[in-house]
């Protein structure tokens, strides 16, 4: 039950968690183009982008238990090629997502050994840009605060009150249900974790014969010195990535095993001349006409699932909060979303961007900023400083809002490369 940092932030907003929940739930557990493994393997890819470790430990214990081979938790070298050759949209899509182009989806779609079906594609892309927004979400509201989990512990997200959890989500069937298998899973952990460890010390045992003669045979054949390439002696090696000195499952210690060009990362996208990149007009392509369509048609109603989401964020109740900027709510809101997408690119030929600057105040939008762009640079001081005119509830709202609306840009550009790619 590690997501419960999670679900207990959205359950000031229970409406919305029950969409999550069903979203998420569809994404991970239910029928699909993509096996269970690769779903939890591509989550772990997408949330070390942000060195999210909240994430990336609950997908590691999440991939065990769908049967994944543990030796793919040792870095990006050790799995299919297939699964890697999603390293490069993974880490634009995170980043600079305009900068996709049908050439990516190509290279990914080519007839080969290791080819992709534009089914599995699209699974796997909403899985990315849901796990990128996530991330956005766990640092904005404090969830990686947990120092169990390799947090920074010092985000502390404000308790619900003398109401519980389950009762704040009263009403909400499906969410109340999922909250119940999650405890139930919780007071299972401990076996479970007793499981994984017994399974990665015998597959350790197992595998450290043949990898000591697998190197010493390297080293006959490349000379002294040359090419013994991992060594088993080597602590980042010997260990189980799931165990620490002390034999207890952690996760992975060192989240760049899981990515590639760690120094790739988000840049201020600016209006390009005509031979390069352009600004992404809504109009010309936007999600309610064309990305839903596509998206559904490919991986069965998730574009259901996905717009019933986007549509529940931007009704959520905010009349305290956009009456301390002194607008109406869904001048707030569309101010807010209007300007995450700018900022990557993505514009609005009927929105005055003048009205950014007059209802988001310079902290807000440096806020919002951080957290949408590179949320693991998100610290305490910016969490407490930057929003004291706002309950803990607003806050939550606004970075549901970073999270939505960061989504929904990540999947118009790459549904828009896989529309020009089968055009």
């Amino acid at each position: 039950g590690r997501l419960e940092a999670v679900t207990q932030q959205m359950g000031y907003h229970p409406q919305y968690l029950d969409s999550f929940l069903k979203t998420q739930h569809y994404l991970m557990h239910m029928d699909g183009p993509l096996p269970f493994d690769c779903r939890h393997y591509i989550a772990i890819m997408a949330a070390a982008r942000h060195q999210c470790r909240y994430l990336v430990n609950l997908h590691v214990l999440q991939f065990l238990r769908a049967g994944g081979d543990p030796q793919w938790l040792r870095g990006l070298e050790f799995i299919p090629p297939k699964l890697r050759n999603l390293n490069e949209i993974n880490k634009i899509l995170a980043h600079r997502p305009w900068l996709i182009t049908k050439e990516h989806i190509e290279k990914l779609l080519k007839i080969s050994e290791w080819s992709w079906s534009l089914a599995e594609l699209v699974h796997a892309v909403v899985l990315l840009a849901h796990c990128h927004a996530l991330a956005s979400f766990v640092f904005g509201c404090g969830c990686e605060q947990d120092e169990g989990l390799g947090g920074r512990g010092s985000l502390k997200p404000l308790s619900l009150g003398n109401q519980c959890f389950c009762e704040a989500t009263a009403g909400n069937s499906y969410g109340q249900e999922l909250l119940r298998i999650n405890r139930k899973r919780s007071l299972d952990s401990c076996m479970e974790l007793d499981s994984l460890r017994e399974r990665m010390q015998r597959i350790h045992v197992e595998t450290e014969g043949r990898d000591e003669m697998r190197l010493l045979q390297q080293d006959r054949e490349e000379g002294e010195g040359q090419g013994a390439g991992w060594h088993i002696s080597d602590p980042a090696v010997g260990l189980s990535p799931l165990a620490d000195t002390d034999g207890e499952v952690t996760g992975a210690t060192n989240l760049a095993c899981y990515m590639q060009d760690p120094d790739f990362g988000y840049q201020d996208f600016a209006r390009r001349d005509e031979d390069q990149t352009q600004v992404f007009r809504v109009q010309d392509y936007s999600w309610e006409d064309h990305g839903f369509s596509l998206v559904n048609r490919l991986y069965s109603d998730i574009g259901h699932l996905l717009d019933e989401k986007f549509r529940m964020v931007d009704g959520l109740q905010s009349s305290a909060m956009a009456k301390r900027q002194g607008c109406e709510p869904s001048v707030f809101k569309r101010g807010i979303w209007n300007y995450i997408h700018c900022m990557f690119g993505i514009r609005y030929d009927d929105y005055d961007y003048a009205e950014v600057n007059q209802l988001l105040e310079r902290m807000l939008k440096v806020y919002i900023k951080t957290v949408t762009c590179y949320p693991e640079k998100t610290n305490s001081e910016m969490f407490d400083r930057f929003w004291k005119q706002f309950k803990h509830s607003e806050k939550v709202h606004v970075n549901l809002l970073i999270l939505e609306a960061r989504m929904q840009a990540e999947l118009l550009y790459a549904l828009q490369a896989i529309t020009q790619y089968m055009i």
